[in-house]
């Protein structure tokens, strides 16, 4: 990844975003594109506009985080974009030593342990590049069409965007879809060098056209807390809440439970998933 170019359209994209009156300023002039002009921005961070031309240009070398959170003030960037300017910033001043860093894609047998104790709530394990490196029995049978669709571990940002089954395994596909790309930026920003990511980013971008508008449009979210919808083959619709927490102890992977709204359709489903998923494994062949 080109941390250069990377700051650049990061800065240009977030710049269209704001208008004048947003920020409090006189509209002069025609424009001929949208948002703040660069000397604006410059103007609200309080910093010259050839410093702030230089800097969007990708030269951070020596620029100060002061500095980077008076630009990231200046264009609004919430708690995860400001992160995600610093993560560029900081791998373009490690340009030179090129670090890389390989995914996880085992867990730790305690935290296996822990996510299996979660008998009555779908858990999965992922890494930052949307591998699915564990799952509790509910859990994989909740994306088991994830499963079926690949190898171990499954990907489900190659599932969402080259799968025929995606959007009918998650009907709101387009949020799922904005959400998958808005994670790999955060990662990839993280970690500009690694080759999975690299690969993985130019396989999708090669194959869909749906990856490369998302990819081009550099949004970066945090995915925490909310509802995900899945269509499950034997049991249909399902509307969960998922919290999704770092694991202590294993860096890069986070750990995501889902529950049901009591009372609700959904919690129904999911009990007889839970039904269904235990019947599978009592008719699974034993390997031998």
């Amino acid at each position: 990844m080109e941390t250069a170019k990377e700051i650049k359209d990061f800065l240009t994209t977030r710049r269209a975003k704001i208008t004048p009156d947003q920020v409090g300023l006189p509209v002069v002039g025609r424009r001929r594109v949208p948002g703040l002009r660069r000397e604006e921005v410059a103007l609200l961070a309080g910093v010259s506009a050839e410093y702030y031309v230089q800097i969007e240009r990708g030269q951070v070398a020596g620029v100060s985080e002061e500095v980077l959170h008076a630009i990231a003030g200046a264009l609004r960037l919430d708690e995860v974009e400001t992160a995600h300017l610093f993560d560029l910033a900081h791998a373009a001043g490690k340009a030179g030593r090129k670090q890389t860093r390989t995914p996880r894609r085992q867990v730790p047998e305690p935290l296996q342990a822990l996510i299996d104790t979660m008998v009555t709530a779908p858990a999965i394990v992922q890494n930052g590049h949307l591998d699915i490196v564990a799952a509790n029995p509910l859990g994989r049978a909740l994306y088991g069409t994830v499963y079926e669709h690949q190898t171990e571990p499954p990907n489900l940002a190659r599932f969402i965007f080259l799968a025929d089954r995606a959007e009918e395994t998650f009907p709101a596909w387009e949020k799922a879809a904005d959400d998958a790309v808005a994670l790999l930026r955060v990662a990839a920003a993280k970690a500009p060098y690694a080759k999975a990511i690299t690969h993985l980013v130019g396989e999708l971008a090669t194959r869909s056209t749906e990856f490369r508008t998302r990819w081009a449009a550099h949004d970066v979210r945090a995915h925490r807390s909310g509802t995900k919808d899945f269509r499950h083959p034997a049991v249909g619709d399902l509307t969960l809440r998922f919290e999704a927490l770092d694991a202590a102890g294993a860096s890069g992977l986070t750990v995501i439970g889902y529950t049901a709204e009591p009372g609700s359709p959904s919690q129904e489903a999911l009990l007889l998933l839970a039904s269904w998923a235990a019947t599978e494994r009592a008719v699974a062949p034993v390997d031998e």
